[in-house]
């Protein structure tokens, strides 16, 4: 199939599945019926209303081959979903699409879907352009979907949780503004298709992705693309305290990698090695939003062209 074709002339004769997490707060009743009534427009329906990851993995089962599935949710339930058909070897079987209904909706922002309006951006679907896209493995297994990172972007995942839960989007910035005054950065060796990248001091952060935002709109990796072939990696050693704060300040909008302790990078692997005193516990991660368990080596690999998308078209 051609990883651009339009949908246009594409008539709809198996019903599109909306994958809906009930245990969501954004999966209210109005805003469903609202993406389900845009979407009857121009295709068939079906709901499944899952409450788990495990219902959610026997409805993907059930979507026959070439259907698509739409996502409607945010980074998280994107995640669940590219997850789940990868355990189910089911990756390129699906088409998928997303109605983003997150807190931070940072995928959704890369490949354009506004999130200002579910039943605007579900209108769209049908019409939209498939695509294939870049998938992260990482060396546990795992799927990244958009983005991860060691270093401050962890501890400010752990400092935002109860404010994220208050507050909403707001919440990343409190968590990021707490980690930025308490970190002190690690040790470690970062190495980038197997060259190592040279030595400036301890790192503040490592981070690789397919997706440009994190944190509800912060352009962590802002060159990032997640159908190039090609892995995004931004490596940062800003971890004096003054430094931190101008790494912060630029951040928010995407000049941090212009600075002399920030370097992009683009390969297709990645692999980030403790060293010092973390050795012996390692350090956590932080993977499409969700911590990962401390380690003494992280590492992913890319998967070009691994799943399918509906984008708008034109993107």
């Amino acid at each position: 199939m051609n990883p651009s074709a339009s949908r246009d002339d594409q008539p709809a004769t198996t019903p599109w599945t909306v994958v809906v997490n009930s245990a969501a707060g954004s999966s209210a009743d109005g805003v469903v019926d609202a993406v389900v009534a845009a979407l009857q427009e121009s295709v068939e329906v079906e709901v499944a209303r899952t409450e788990d990851l495990d219902d959610l993995a026997d409805a993907l089962a059930k979507v026959p081959s070439g259907a698509t599935v739409v996502t409607l949710g945010g980074d998280g339930s994107l995640h669940a979903v590219v997850s789940a058909l990868d355990h189910l070897d089911r990756l390129r079987d699906v088409v998928v699409g997303l109605v983003p209904l997150g807190t931070g909706n940072d995928f959704a922002r890369t490949i354009g879907v506004a999130a200002d309006d579910p039943a605007a951006a579900a209108r769209d679907l049908p019409t939209a352009t498939e695509r294939d896209v870049d998938l992260i493995r990482a060396d546990d297994g795992s799927v990244v979907v958009n983005a991860a990172h060691v270093g401050v972007g962890a501890d400010a995942a752990v400092a935002a949780k109860p404010w994220k839960e208050r507050f909403g989007i707001i919440g990343y910035g409190v968590g990021a503004i707490a980690s930025g005054f308490s970190a002190e950065g690690f040790r470690g060796e970062v190495h980038v298709d197997g060259t190592k990248v040279p030595v400036r001091g301890r790192l503040l952060q490592v981070a690789v992705g397919n997706g440009r935002y994190v944190g509800g709109g912060a352009p962590l990796l802002p060159n990032a693309d997640p159908f190039d072939g090609r892995l995004d990696v931004v490596v940062s050693w800003a971890d004096k305290p003054l430094r931190r704060l101008k790494y912060a300040w630029k951040l928010r909008s995407g000049r941090h990698v212009e600075g002399d302790d920030t370097e992009p990078l683009r390969g297709t692997t990645l692999s980030v090695l403790v060293r010092g005193s973390a050795l012996e516990e390692g350090i956590p991660g932080n993977s499409d939003g969700e911590l990962t368990d401390p380690a003494t080596t992280h590492s992913w690999t890319l998967e070009p062209g691994a799943w399918r998308l509906l984008v708008p078209t034109g993107r």
